[in-house]
């Protein structure tokens, strides 16, 4: 999810891309899952403990015997959708985040809480502070990721958290690198077949075999997780170009369609720095 960002996929007749540009209501690519962290300061080892007798199972209790009063951090890019008190009862202080395409995130049994609903926070953004309120019996922070309302098994930075363990993580929130990777954006099966370096990010472009399709996404590495100007586009031989482009917290795209054996034209931009290929890959 990319915060403050409409999506628009524009078709424009080769040679006049954006000048005959139209919005294709339903067209949109599916939202790419976000990549969570862990939710403290970069290099913070927390101990991610989880329970078969959890309330909800697949919650997971962050622990650290110096955790009390520790800045709470966005594990993932979203909007603010609930900032609640339960008082001594329950999750306490907790917060939620909307981070799009169903997925959601709870921070709970927090000493403060530092945002309101409604607004938006990128990757790493200070939220709260851990503390011991609600039903506890010590400070924890108690982290949940849900799907569409229902917590599902947590994944912290693309690795699994086990259950039922005590497993040590150490964050990599907010340690200037970028979250997302191409088959990410792009989806289960694609792999990169090329790629254009920019000044402050990367074009790629990637092919899934088991249905013929390239894909296209641009990723920053640069203004990470703040909006800036960023593309993505993508021409089949013979065929409209189709852009994604706008302002956007960690990339373009992806922008994907059916080659087969047809050549096709890719590229994208960040900021001034842009590529367009020659038709290539025909194949």
């Amino acid at each position: 999810m990319r915060v403050g960002r409409v999506r628009t996929l524009v078709v424009a007749v080769a040679g006049t891309l954006g000048a005959f540009g139209i919005t294709l209501a339903g067209s949109a690519p599916a939202v790419a899952a976000p990549n969570f962290q862990v939710p403290f300061a970069c290099g913070t080892t927390v101990t991610a403990a989880t329970f078969s007798d959890h309330s909800p199972q697949y919650a997971v209790d962050f622990q650290k015997s110096d955790i009390t009063g520790m800045p709470v951090l966005a594990s993932a890019a979203g909007t603010i959708s609930r900032v609640q008190n339960e008082g001594d009862v329950s999750y306490g202080r907790w917060i939620e985040i909307d981070h799009g395409g169903g997925y959601t995130t709870r921070y709970a049994h927090l000493s403060v809480q530092e945002v309101s609903v409604g607004q938006n926070v990128s990757l790493g953004k200070e939220i709260g502070k851990a503390g011991a309120t609600g039903g506890v019996t010590g400070p924890h922070l108690h982290y949940e990721q849900r799907v569409n309302g229902t917590v599902r098994k947590a994944i912290l930075d693309g690795v699994a958290v086990p259950y039922y363990a005590h497993t040590a993580f150490t964050s990599h929130n907010s340690c200037g690198f970028n979250p997302y990777t191409p088959t990410q954006v792009c989806g289960s099966g694609y792999s990169v077949i090329d790629s254009q370096a920019l000044t402050g990010g990367t074009v790629y472009l990637l092919f899934n075999s088991a249905n013929g399709y390239n894909c296209v996404t641009t990723i920053k590495s640069t203004s990470i997780g703040t909006a800036s100007p960023v593309s993505a586009h993508l021409q089949v031989q013979g065929s409209t170009v189709v852009t994604d482009s706008g302002s956007f917290a960690y990339y373009a795209g992806p922008v994907s369609r059916a080659a087969g054996s047809t050549c096709v034209q890719w590229g994208g931009s960040v900021g001034s720095s842009s590529y367009t290929s020659p038709y290539e890959h025909c194949s």
